[in-house]
């Protein structure tokens, strides 16, 4: 992400974090290691307070666009897939897709990779997304349900024991002036939420759609990207005005992330399938 960042996130209050007391003399207490998991998990989402996911947006790479087969394809310093842009004029009213979450592998670093879909971000400064997050925090693995609106700039997490594999839908549907933003974990469903923002159309403009693996920006600049092998998305939609399509329905935009050098990529999508709804992206570096 650019080496301008926005002040720290407030997230504390959204994550619902409890205050560790001690027990009364004579009354049960916690097993040990049980403690300490709580204890490591909440100091996991207190990390994530630093986030600076979505603000600044996507990080294009001046000069590093070429055309292939009328595909656009972009280099980007934060994100890797697919998005939809209005080139034609497009305004679009309604993204989705689906995935099974991909298990991060952790080592010694902090890092964090983020999957979501999403309205606007392409060209323009305001975010309406939502998805999974993907977090290795002092060696353990740890994953979430989010969802972030423009103008507020900060991510809400909701759930907190997504795990490998859980099957995930994910939505953003503007109706108005009005945003439903909508997760569902249908593996374990306690992670799942529907929220409704608003935000004036001429602030949030809706000029693209996305469905993206990223990179978020910390105060040192972007967290390392975890090794999440492939996420692997499906099922994706758009609308803009009537008509309702695949990625490749509307002017497409791949977006590969490459490393601060511009030497070699961080994550590179694979090419569209034959119907436009579905792509993998694969990691190549941290950072």
């Amino acid at each position: 992400m650019r080496r301008l960042f926005w002040p720290s996130l407030a997230l504390v209050p959204a994550l619902g974090l409890a205050v560790a007391v001690s027990p009364a003399v004579g009354a049960s207490t916690t097993p040990p290691h049980v403690a300490v998991d709580a204890r490591a998990a909440a100091a996991a989402r207190v990390a994530l307070q630093h986030l600076t996911l979505g603000h600044p947006p996507n990080e294009r790479v001046p000069g590093h666009t070429q055309r292939v087969k009328g595909l656009t394809m972009q280099d980007s310093y934060n994100w890797s897939g697919y998005a939809d842009d209005n080139t034609s004029a497009n305004v679009y009213s309604k993204v989705s897709g689906k995935w099974a979450e991909p298990a991060i592998t952790c080592g010694k670093e902090d890092q964090i990779a983020v999957f979501w879909v999403g309205i606007d971000g392409w060209t323009s400064s305001t975010v309406e997304q939502d998805g999974t997050l993907a977090q290795c925090f002092q060696g353990t693995a740890h994953y979430y349900t989010w969802w972030e609106m423009y103008p507020s700039n900060s991510i809400t997490v909701v759930g907190s024991t997504v795990k490998p594999g859980d099957k995930i839908t994910a939505s953003v549907v503007k109706t108005g002036t009005n945003y439903a933003l909508r997760v569902t974990d249908s593996t374990t469903t306690a992670n799942s939420f529907k929220i409704t923002k608003t935000c004036a159309a001429t602030t949030c403009l809706a000029t693209s759609a996305e469905w993206i693996a990223e990179a978020p920006g910390g105060p040192r600049g972007e967290y390392p990207l975890p090794n999440f092998k492939t996420w692997s998305l499906t099922s994706a939609s758009t609308t803009s005005g009537p008509k309702t399509g695949t990625i490749s329905a509307f002017p497409d935009d791949e977006v590969t992330m490459i490393d601060g050098t511009l030497t070699y990529p961080l994550a590179s999508p694979g090419a569209l399938n034959a119907t436009g709804n579905a792509f993998n992206v694969t990691w190549k570096n941290s950072y």
